[in-house]
């Protein structure tokens, strides 16, 4: 990277900066399983299918003190608040306290979810809360599982009286329901499934899609891949999971009035069913195991092919950044396949195509990715100026790739170097390291731009900004797959894999300049140490992911502070 301006390095740690949002994302998302069958999520049976996502957290005070001693004391303090939010506005504002009126009886974890709307009208409320909702807004469903039901029947056989208000009773199905009227504020609906479960809406006819889910087997229990699936990703005692319906979300994402999906992204999208995600507490971090499914009917197939998993072993242990696959040419061809015509996506597939055909007069399938077709991997390795040698860059962006087929590999590669001597003026260098020949391209003032060779295996490189060369020609002996860092981080598991990823979040957020995409991005940074994922393709129509986050630590937290109105 250069010194002053920097900007390959942002280009190159977009990727990696999403995936720093998802893993810190992970941090705020609190989810988790039990139900009639213990590794689904509780009141998998309740929901109705057309969830469009579903939360669940544990009610265990030792579980959220231990969320609350990771990070540093601006995250505790960030956490802190948003809890103190949530408890005041759910429970406090209703005259209720948690360890008296709500500990006592409800069980291990507690589910929200939120219902979709008409998705023939645009939505015009993101939550509706109260009595008179429509079926065209979202509506909330709260479900606490019952573990004591005879202390659930006294608290709930006297609720406390609504502001303003008073609890009635009616019967749907042979249920009683309980609801709140004539109050200021917030509205609420209840009923006890089977003295097991008790649902809390914020309006009738909400509960009763709930309770006609649980009585007609229309639950998210029996939704397309969801009982198969999320069982894979089931870890005993877990902080929380999450499952989101991809096909509903992207249907009420299609109808929003200000940045509609096109058509032809839901058309992609119709083909994903679910995702489904399960976190645990780690004495140091946050593990996720995650899972996605297709659809049933979509005629999309997943390659089943997972031969990943080297190339962490030919990089320094100082590399800040490694995202790997296990076949460039079949990662690209599903990547074509599923962002063509997606604004969305981080590069269009026809311009990357043209702009490589303008810039090198290569085609990118016939001349590149077609002897690409194994393992591969993208990495940022600081760079170690030496004495006496012209370089402005502090970092270099390497690629390595295993060829299928070598003898187009090294014509692909002489091609380059005419078209960077001819159209470009550079100077083509030819030097060996380490006995192994290497072609350097150096600018019209003598900096080393880039570098390329051959190493053992068949595998080609090609390091962009700086000389790293010596770093991994020959083989280095601290490689950043043996380093404890990356063996702490990057989950074992799936194993075999089709890709992983790590990033230094501590190294790279202190040296370089990383894109923002979190409100409080620079506070959740500087609480991580590192992230690491995992992926594997599980089956046709299946894949599983794991992720670590790697977090600080800031110490036992002082206890929340006490409701105002105590």
């Amino acid at each position: 990277m250069k010194k002053k301006k920097k900007p390959s390095l942002v280009l190159t740690l977009s990727f990696a900066g999403f995936l720093i949002c998802a893993g810190s994302g992970g941090y705020w998302l609190l989810t988790q399983g039990n139900s009639s069958s213990k590794d689904l999520l509780p009141g998998a049976n309740i929901i109705p299918q057309d969830a469009l996502f579903a939360v669940s957290v544990s009610t265990d005070p030792g579980q959220w003190d231990k969320l609350r001693e990771f990070g540093t004391k601006e995250t505790q303090s960030l956490l802190d608040k948003n809890l103190v939010q949530l408890r005041d506005r759910f429970l406090t504002s209703n005259g209720y306290d948690f360890q008296k009126d709500i500990s006592p009886w409800v069980g291990d974890q507690v589910t929200i979810a939120v219902l979709a709307p008409n998705a023939s009208k645009p939505v015009s409320k993101p939550i509706a809360t109260d009595g008179e909702a429509t079926t065209n807004e979202q509506s909330m469903v709260m479900i606490l599982p019952v573990k004591n039901p005879e202390k659930a029947s006294s608290i709930l056989a006297q609720p406390k009286a609504a502001k303003g208000g008073k609890w009635i009773d009616r019967t749907y199905e042979n249920i009683v329901i309980k609801e709140t009227e004539g109050q200021v504020g917030e509205k609420f609906s209840t009923a006890l499934l089977d003295k097991r479960f008790l649902v809390i809406t914020g309006n009738s006819k909400t509960t009763e899609r709930a309770i006609d889910a649980y009585k007609r087997q229309q639950s998210l229990a029996t939704s397309p891949g969801f009982a198969d699936n999320v069982p894979k990703i089931y870890n005993y005692q877990p902080f929380g999971q999450f499952y989101v319906n991809v096909p509903y979300s992207a249907r009420i994402a299609a109808k929003s009035p200000n940045r509609p999906l096109p058509a032809e992204v839901l058309s992609q999208l119709q083909n994903n069913q679910g995702i489904a995600g399960t976190m645990t507490l780690e004495s140091q971090g946050i593990r996720l195991k995650s899972v996605s499914w297709l659809n049933p009917t979509s005629p999309r197939v997943l390659t089943v092919e997972n031969k990943a998993g080297n190339m962490q072993n030919r990089l320094p242990t100082e590399t800040l950044m490694m995202l790997s696959g296990g076949n460039l040419q079949q990662f690209w061809t599903d990547y074509a396949s599923t962002s063509q015509a997606n604004p969305s996506a981080p590069v269009m597939p026809e311009q990357l195509r043209n702009g490589v055909k303008s810039l090198t007069n290569l085609d990118l399938e016939r001349d590149l990715l077609s002897w690409m077709r194994g393992e591969f991997s993208v990495s940022v390795i600081p760079n170690t100026p030496k004495q006496g040698i012209a370089d402005d860059f502090r970092a270099a962006l390497v690629f390595m790739v295993q060829a299928s087929d070598r003898s187009r590999g090294e014509t692909a590669l002489k091609q380059l170097d005419e078209v960077m001597k001819n159209q470009y003026q550079f100077q083509i260098k030819y030097t060996t390291v380490d006995g192994k020949p290497v072609v350097n391209w150096l600018g019209p003032f003598g900096t080393l731009t880039a570098s390329h060779g051959w190493l053992n295996d068949d595998v080609a490189f090609l390091a962009v900004g700086g000389s790293v060369t010596d770093k991994i020609v020959p083989r280095p002996n601290n490689t950043l797959g043996s380093s404890g860092s990356f063996q702490d981080t990057v989950p074992r598991q799936p194993n075999p894999t089709n890709g992983q990823f790590f990033l230094d979040v501590e190294h790279t957020a202190k040296n370089f300049p990383l894109p923002v995409f979190l409100p409080e991005q620079q506070t959740l940074l500087q609480a991580t140490r590192s992230i690491g994922v995992t992926s594997a393709v599980s089956d046709s129509r299946s894949t599983r992911y794991d992720i670590f986050v790697s977090l600080k630590k800031a110490g036992k937290p002082d206890p929340l502070p006490s409701p105002a109105n105590k």
